[in-house]
Parts: C-alpha cells; sequence; structure tokens
C-alpha cells in the first residue's frame, strides 16, 4: 500500500513469528538429496514464462521511462517445521495442495532457500504433512468465495496467503518482506474483515483483538506497529484513520456471527476497544464535524483534513452504534450516531462541492471516494457513486489497474490495493462488470506462486512485495459480495440495522 515501500527499517527475525536463525548443523543425506535435485526440479523462471498476462493493449512508448520495481519475492510459504519464508523471486515453488507448505519432495524447499534448506527444512515430509493439514483444516472450517468460478485458484491462494500472514496472537502483518513485517491498523481491519466473511470470524476477532491490545489509553493508533505488540517500530506517529477503520471491522466482523447470544459476547468482548475508539472520533469530529488533519493511506504528512481520513470515522461511528446497542450502552450508541451524522453532514458540505476530491478545497480525484459507498457507509452520500465512477479513467494505469489517485505520481505503477478495493466496491453496489474487469485483472497479475503484488508495472510485471495482505483481503471481499445471492447495497448483517 502507499507509503510502504519509503521505510527503511530492518525488521530483526528473531521476534515471535519469524523465522529465527539458527547455527547449521550437517544435514542428512536426504537433506543433501534435496538440495541436489532442485537444480533439476528448480530452475529459475525464464522471462516471459511467469504466470503474468501481457497488459491489455499496446503499451504506450513512454513505458521506457516508468517506473522499474523488483518483484521483492514469489510469495510467503511455511516450511515442513512450520516457520514462515519467502519464496525466492525466479522460483516456481511447488506446494503441497491446498495449502501455502512448500513440498519437500519437489526440491522446491532446496530452490526456494537459494539451494540450502538450512536446519528449518530437516522436518522432512512427515513434519511438512502436519502442517498442510492444519492449513487445509482452517481451510474446511470456512469457505473459499468463488469455487468453481473463473477466480476460485486465485481466491484459494489469496485466502492461504492472508492465513500465512497472521502470526500468533492475531498479528495480521502486511507482508512478509522485511519493511512489511508490521501491523497497520487499516490493512489489519480489512484483513479482519476477510476472515469474518469466508467463516474464519475466530481469527477475526483475534485481529482485533490485537488492536485492542497496542491502541492507546485515548483511542488513537500509530501508523503501525511490531508484530509482538511491544509498540512502533518508528516515530512516524499517529494516523487518525485507524481508530475509524478499527470500529468499522469490528462491527462487520460481528454483524457475521448468526447466534444472538454469540454476537452480543462478541461486542462485549469488544467493548474497550469501541468505547477508547468512539471516545476519541466523537471529540475530533465534535467541533466541525471534520477532523483535524492527519496522514491517510498515503502516510505522507497532511496540513488539511483528506478525504481518507474523515471518511473511516464516519463508517466506524456508524458501525459503532450498533455495537453499542449491543452492550447496552445506550447513551454512547446515541452519542455516536450524532457524531456520525453531524461528520456525514460536514462531509458531504466540505467535501461534496468539489466533488469529493481528496481535500474540502478541491484537488484531484482520490480512491477514498470508494469508502463513501457500501460496504463502508450504510448509504452513498449524495453525488458520491457518480463521484466514484468518474475517478476511474483519472486513476488509471497503462496495465489497466489503478492509482491512489488522480495526482499520484505518473509512474505507469498500478497499485492492486486500490484496484482490488474498487473491485470490492463494484461488487457490491452491484457493477458485476466492473469489478469482473478489476478482478481479470488481478488474477492475471499474480506472481508464479499465485500471490497478489503491492504493484503491477506499465509492462505488466508483478512488483514489490507478495502477497499484500490487504490486496488479498479485497479480492476476498469482492469474491465474497458476488457469491451473496440474495446481495443488496449495504453493509450486511445486524450492523447495518
Amino acid at each position: 500500500m502507499p507509503g510502504h515501500t519509503d521505510v527503511v527499517d530492518v525488521v530483526v527475525d528473531t521476534r515471535r513469528g519469524a523465522p529465527a536463525h539458527r547455527p547449521r548443523r550437517r544435514r542428512p543425506v536426504a537433506t543433501v538429496v534435496l538440495c541436489a535435485v532442485a537444480a533439476v526440479l528448480l530452475a529459475p523462471v525464464a522471462p516471459g514464462t511467469a504466470s503474468v498476462a501481457p497488459p491489455t493493449g499496446s503499451v504506450p512508448d513512454e513505458v521506457a521511462s516508468w517506473a522499474r520495481i523488483d518483484l521483492y519475492q514469489e510469495t510467503v510459504a511455511l516450511l515442513p517445521d512450520g516457520t514462515r519464508t519467502a519464496v525466492a523471486t525466479g522460483t516456481r515453488p511447488t506446494f503441497l495442495a491446498g495449502t501455502r507448505v512448500l513440498d519437500p519432495a519437489a526440491g522446491t524447499l532446496a530452490g526456494a532457500l537459494g539451494g540450502d534448506t538450512g536446519p528449518a527444512g530437516q522436518g522432512g515430509v512427515q513434519a511438512a504433512d502436519g502442517v498442510a493439514a492444519e492449513q487445509r483444516a482452517w481451510l474446511a472450517e470456512g469457505r473459499v468465495p468463488g469455487a468453481g468460478g473463473p477466480y476460485a485458484d486465485m481466491a484459494e491462494a489469496a485466502l492461504l496467503d492472508v492465513r500465512t500472514l497472521l502470526l500468533p496472537g492475531g498479528a495480521a502483518v502486511a507482508g512478509w518482506s522485511e519493511r512489511w513485517r508490521y501491523v497497520w491498523p487499516r490493512d489489519a481491519a480489512f484483513v479482519a474483515v476477510a476472515l469474518a466473511r469466508t467463516g474464519h470470524v475466530d481469527d477475526a476477532l483475534e485481529v482485533l483483538g490485537f488492536l485492542d491490545r497496542v491502541q492507546e489509553d485515548d483511542g488513537s493508533f500509530e501508523a503501525r506497529y511490531l508484530p509482538d505488540g511491544s509498540g512502533p517500530p518508528d516515530d512516524r506517529g499517529v494516523q487518525t484513520d485507524g481508530t475509524g477503520w478499527a470500529l468499522w471491522a469490528a462491527g462487520l466482523v460481528v454483524a457475521e456471527i448468526a447466534d444472538p447470544a454469540e454476537r452480543e459476547a462478541a461486542a462485549r468482548e469488544l467493548r474497550p476497544l469501541v468505547l477508547r475508539s468512539v471516545g476519541r472520533a466523537t471529540v475530533l469530529v465534535a467541533r466541525t464535524g471534520l477532523p483535524p488533519a492527519s496522514p491517510d493511506y498515503w502516510e505522507v504528512p497532511e496540513r488539511a483534513v483528506t478525504l481518507g481520513t474523515v471518511a473511516p470515522l464516519v463508517a466506524g461511528l456508524q458501525q459503532a452504534e450498533v455495537l453499542l446497542r449491543l452492550t447496552g450502552d445506550v447513551e454512547l450508541a446515541d452519542d455516536a450516531a450524532r457524531a456520525a451524522r453531524r461528520s456525514e453532514l460536514a462531509t458531504v458540505r466540505e467535501f461534496g462541492g468539489a466533488g469529493y476530491a481528496r481535500y474540502a478545497a478541491g484537488g484531484h480525484a482520490d480512491a477514498a471516494r470508494a469508502f463513501l459507498l457500501a460496504p463502508f457507509l450504510r448509504s452513498a452520500l449524495p453525488g458520491a457513486h457518480d463521484a466514484w465512477r468518474d475517478s476511474v479513467p483519472t486513476m488509471l494505469r497503462p496495465a489497466s489497474g489503478l492509482a491512489p489517485g488522480a495526482g499520484w505520481r505518473d509512474d505507469g505503477v498500478s497499485w492492486t490495493p486500490q484496484t482490488s478495493l474498487y473491485a470490492w466496491v463494484a461488487a457490491e453496489n452491484g457493477e458485476r462488470e466492473l469489478a469482473d474487469g478489476w478482478l481479470r485483472f488481478l488474477d492475471a497479475h499474480r506472481t508464479s506462486a499465485g500471490s497478489i503484488p503491492e504493484k503491477v508495472l506499465a509492462d505488466g510485471s508483478p512488483a514489490a512485495v507478495a502477497p499484500l495482505a490487504w490486496s488479498a483481503a479485497c479480492v476476498l471481499l469482492a469474491l465474497d459480495a458476488i457469491d451473496d445471492a440474495t446481495h443488496v447495497p449495504g453493509p450486511r448483517g445486524p450492523a447495518a440495522v
């Protein structure tokens, strides 16, 4: 997502959930054989042979001057002992069926690690089968959206990627590359909703539980957190949209619980997170209906409030009202409803006249226009649907994906978080043809391992981190919306009441 690639921090691999460095031991004969056959069974992928479709139409001459960004890895995978590892770029990994577990019998294990399985690979076939059985059982507990359709393979890969990026304690890291191995509250919020809507509510509640533990007492969130929950990795500071995203996700997750008693119990479990978040959000919008300026998903300093900051607060306060009624906090629920309405009216008043540009004073179209429609707000703001559709040609990039906004740098790069976000919003709002178009784009530009990368270059090459949890989550949510035969525009379940 925007902002991720600008950081230079290094993550220490000895944290919980990261493969720890261990001293090398003499490898048994079986492992030596695996390494020997790797050269035969796992040659680097030749240029043009990876599962990447060319962009639609001809590529303009300007392509030579557009950005060239490496693909950092093909995917994240599990070793036979259950630790996570990046699969090296240029390899074509083989997984045990229905999992993200590297198949030690195929030589993939050695190839993915540069020809050396090391101690982590010594668990052998039996251990790998055990880890694979756990992932298959997890898949069976829920459902894979789009099963039997043209995107079934992408959906299963996305769901397995989301699962593999979910660490113990509910830490949903954005990616497995060093500079992405953190928990961004907004990314985690989307992951939680995707988990809940694919039948993994307990995991979704764990993700929200992590956010509850790291949230400040005043209801604010830092830009991102170390996956062990010990705090932020740097001084990026507070990003206001995190408070709104946490509330929004809590409402949509609880809405997926069918049993009324269990739904109420989940709302009570999330009550501390909701109370802190509502307290902060209502203060932020108390004076004018709009919060002060803050970085949003672009993750750059801002002097004026952006649409990407205010819209998540409206969405979160709307969901908070229902959550608080479930826990019997009627007065606070009324306060949240009034704050949501005040902020909603202010958004229409201040941003609507400029066509819901990034800033109230006007300017370029922004992907945050999607946040003004279902599944974010109960009903679209006046003129928001047309503004959302009008933003597409201004944000379109050569490979047919989208940029974060019309004012984003003109480097030819498509961003999959925004492209998959638009696919989800299209599916939720009955725009099936649009949703299919963006899903086809995402499906055609996956890595050789089937993961969705953060970026797609002008020539159609996947680039940067892969997988990116936010993009995978939005793809799952788009397919879930398409699957819902009784779907009507607007958030589903009790949280929409």
